[in-house]
C-alpha cells in the first residue's frame, strides 16, 4: 500500500466519524480530498458516492436502533432523489472536470458559510416530529429531492448537508431525527449515483475497498458519538474546513497547487 493510499484511508476514517455525527455521508469532503490527493475527478466522485453509501448504512443502523428515523417522511424524498442521482451520476462522466471543480468550490463556500452562521443563531427548543404535510409541501419535497439527487450524482455528495437543514427548518423535525432520516435518504441517492457512474466504468475497486472498510468503522463510531454531543459544538469548525478545501481547489484550478 503506497503512502497516498495510507493517507487517504486515514482521512476517510476521520471524515466518516465527524460527518456521520450530523447525519451526513461526508461526500462534500470525500470528493475534494480525493481530488486534492491526486485522484481523477470522476474516480473521486464515484468513490465518494460508495463511501457515502457505506457511511449512511453503518450510521443509519445506529439511528434506527435509537428509533430516530422517520420512515414515513424519508420515503417521500426517495423517488426524486433516486432519479436525480442516476442522471447526475451518468452526466458526471461527460461534464468538463474543471467545470465540476468550480461548481464544487461554490458548493463548499456556500455550505461553509451556512455552517459558520450557526454560531450566531439562537437555538430554539425542538418539538415532536410533524404528523403530515400539505399537498404543496409533498410536491416541494419531491422536487427538492430531485435537485439534491442531481447534485449528489454529479459531485459525489450524499446530500445530507442539504437534507438535514431542509428537514429541520422547513419540515420542522428535531435535529437528531432529521440526521437519522437523512441517512436512509442518502443511502438511496448514493446507490443510484453509483449505478449511473458504473454504467461508464468509472469505479476504482481497490480504492473503494480499502477506504470502504475505514468509513464503515468510522461511520458507526460517529453515529454513536452523536448521541453525546450538540451539533453546534462542531459546526463552525466544519465550516472552516469547507472554506479551506474550497481555497485549495481554487489554487489547483489556477495551477498554483
Amino acid at each position: 500500500m503506497d503512502v497516498t493510499l495510507i493517507v487517504t484511508v486515514a482521512l476517510t476514517f476521520v471524515i466518516a466519524i465527524i460527518f456521520s455525527m450530523f447525519g451526513q455521508g461526508g461526500g462534500s469532503v470525500y470528493s475534494p480530498v480525493l481530488i486534492l490527493l491526486g485522484y481523477a475527478v470522476v474516480i473521486s466522485t464515484s468513490t465518494s458516492l460508495v463511501l457515502n453509501l457505506l457511511t449512511s448504512v453503518s450510521a443509519g443502523y445506529i439511528f434506527y436502533r435509537k428509533k430516530m428515523i422517520d420512515f414515513k417522511t424519508a420515503v417521500l424524498f426517495i423517488p426524486g432523489i433516486c432519479i436525480g442521482s442516476l442522471i447526475g451520476g451518468a452526466a458526471g462522466n461527460f461534464v468538463n472536470s474543471d467545470l465540476l471543480l468550480w461548481i464544487f468550490v461554490i458548493f463548499l463556500i456556500a455550505v461553509g458559510a451556512r455552517m459558520v452562521y450557526t454560531q450566531w443563531e439562537v437555538e430554539k427548543p425542538e418539538g415532536a416530529c410533524p404528523t403530515g404535510f400539505s399537498k404543496k409541501m409533498y410536491a416541494f419535497i419531491t422536487i427538492f429531492g430531485f435537485g439534491v439527487g442531481i447534485l449528489s450524482g454529479l459531485l459525489g455528495v450524499g446530500g445530507g448537508i442539504l437534507i438535514v437543514p431542509f428537514m429541520v427548518y422547513l419540515c420542522k423535525y428535531p435535529t437528531k431525527t432529521a440526521a437519522g432520516s437523512s441517512h436512509l435518504i442518502i443511502s438511496f441517492s448514493a446507490l443510484f449515483g453509483i449505478i449511473g457512474h458504473s454504467a461508464f466504468g468509472s469505479l476504482d475497486t481497490t480504492l473503494i475497498l480499502v477506504t470502504g472498510i475505514a468509513v464503515l468503522i468510522g461511520g458507526n463510531l460517529g453515529a454513536r458519538l452523536s448521541m453525546r454531543f450538540k451539533g453546534s459544538q462542531l459546526k463552525v469548525g466544519l465550516g472552516l474546513i469547507y472554506f479551506a478545501l474550497a481555497a485549495q481547489l481554487i489554487l489547483k484550478l489556477l495551477g498554483l497547487y
